[in-house]
């Protein structure tokens, strides 16, 4: 019985502080590491979250931002922070999906960072430039069929969400389709309004909006869950019959690994209560993104999901960095 014991009273002790973390937790200000650069849509998103959780917590919620290498210099920096509550993360699941896979991380995607709250996802939509004599994916598939290599696919860059699309797509409809990989998505856009190619996959946003409106670009597929407010008349990649290819950004938020559960409870907790205010809701649909939430359950089985969906893909297409 002696022997017996002592694990049993360092047991109760753990638990005695796990419930302790909890009561007390938060006692100073929250840092949210943001993996994006300021003014864009992820550091809006954030600093309107941070302001409803700041409320809720009733401590102040600071938001930093750390860009850099698409996101993993943000998330290494919560990788490495002190596992006690106080340093959260906010960016897509990319640099836990799709970084590790291309060799250029420093941390283990499952191991040192913890999955908080799924908070929005972003459509990725499929447009076909003016260089496009066609209106539907049925016309892509046609057309790449008959004409091997000839259509030409623009993203925002290699093994970026809309190069998987491409790469998805051309393997479910057993096609060839040239990819035209761009460094962001400026020259891009600028670049399918003068028809320099007859495809263009990315992110809607105030901008490509415009030009979907003046009939500019012609949407063709988006990849979303479900049909898209903006877009009522255009299917989903599932809908077209490409369910692999129907991919889009999620966005999150994250903890380093060790937290204490009881203060990753509370932060979901928090995150979907907040997520639920119709002011924060109209704040990303505003911005084209669409509000989620969830337990960190099943943030963390899509996040695996996508994973294992990007690791086949890019293995069979041979995808490799520059």
């Amino acid at each position: 019985m002696n022997r017996i014991l002592p694990p049993l009273c360092a047991g109760l002790l753990a638990l005695a502080g796990t419930a302790a973390t909890a009561q007390t937790w938060p006692a100073k200000p929250v840092r949210i590491i943001v993996a994006y650069p300021p003014g864009g849509v992820s550091d809006i998103v954030s600093r309107a979250l941070a302001d409803k959780l700041g409320g809720q917590l009733g401590t102040t919620v600071i938001v930093e931002n750390k860009a850099g290498a698409g996101g993993t210099l943000g998330m290494d920096a919560v990788a490495k922070a002190a596992p006690d509550g106080y340093t959260i993360g906010f960016s897509s699941i990319s640099p836990l999906s799709l970084n590790p896979l291309l060799g250029r991380v420093n941390y283990d995607p499952f191991k040192d960072i913890a999955p908080v709250a799924s908070v929005m996802y972003s459509p990725v939509v499929l447009l076909g430039t003016p260089a496009f004599q066609g209106k539907s994916l049925a016309d892509v598939v046609g057309q790449a069929r008959s004409r091997p290599g000839a259509l030409r696919w623009g993203t925002s860059g290699l093994a970026t969400v809309g190069h998987i699309t491409l790469e998805q797509f051309k393997r479910a409809a057993g096609v060839d389709i040239t990819h035209i990989p761009y460094k962001g998505g400026g020259q891009q856009q600028n670049d399918a309004l003068g028809g320099q190619f007859e495809l263009l996959s990315t992110n809607l946003g105030p901008v490509l909006n415009g030009h979907i409106k003046a009939g500019k670009l012609r949407p063709l597929a988006v990849g979303a869950p479900e049909r898209i407010d903006f877009l009522p008349d255009v299917p989903t990649f599932t809908e077209a019959g490409f369910p692999k290819a129907n991919l889009m950004s999620v966005f999150g938020v994250f903890a380093p690994a060790g937290t204490p559960e009881a203060v990753l409870g509370r932060l979901n907790a928090e995150i979907n209560k907040a997520l639920a205010l119709p002011d924060l809701r109209a704040r990303l649909v505003d911005s084209d993104n669409v509000p989620t939430g969830g337990s960190a359950a099943a943030f963390a089985r899509l996040i695996r999901a996508e994973y294992d969906n990007n690791r086949d893909i890019i293995r069979q297409a041979g995808i490799k960095l520059e």
